[in-house]
């Protein structure tokens, strides 16, 4: 059962990650992925609001795992059940410490999505649902790790200082 969820947040995560890029297209944009978009606060609602093509097309990935893996329904259900609390999750703008979602190697959370609702409709950047590695192999991901650097250089009293120089 692990082994069939794990192939399939492979196979979601990759299949999702092209969807929500190609819903970035402007056209796409403008007549379908907007409404996903209309909640720039993070909120765990926000991970199935949208239009009815978006959640459509968007579920493709999903039982596309499911649908190669011959697998027992109660792995479906689990599946399923996962998919929803995770992207629920991703959109709630909390980093939960005790969440098991952190066990997930290279998983994105809250605030990898976060910045691609915060940067607003015409994001090109953080377009996987779970996993960061379709963003760093094409290269979506270098402003919100320029960001998260440049956090963090604030943090620092050097780093304040150095600002005024």
């Amino acid at each position: 059962m692990a082994l069939q969820i794990f192939v399939f947040l492979l196979l979601e995560d990759y299949g999702n990650y092209w969807i929500h890029r190609l819903f970035h297209h402007s056209f796409l944009y403008k007549h379908i992925h907007y409404k996903h978009h209309e909640y720039t606060s993070p909120m765990g609602a926000a991970a199935t609001y949208a239009h009815w093509a978006e959640v459509l097309v968007l579920g493709i990935p999903t039982l596309v795992g499911p649908a190669m893996v011959q697998c027992h329904v109660v792995t479906l259900w689990a599946w399923i059940l996962l998919r929803q609390l995770e992207a629920i999750e991703t959109h709630s703008g909390y980093d939960f410490p005790w969440s098991p979602t952190w066990l997930i190697p290279f998983y994105g959370g809250p605030r990898f999505h976060d910045y691609h609702h915060e940067v607003g409709g015409h994001s090109h950047c953080n377009f996987a649902s779970i996993f960061t590695i379709c963003d760093w192999l094409y290269g979506t991901d270098k402003g919100y790790y320029a960001k998260v650097a440049a956090e963090e250089k604030m943090k620092t009293p050097l780093g304040a200082f150095t600002r005024l120089v």
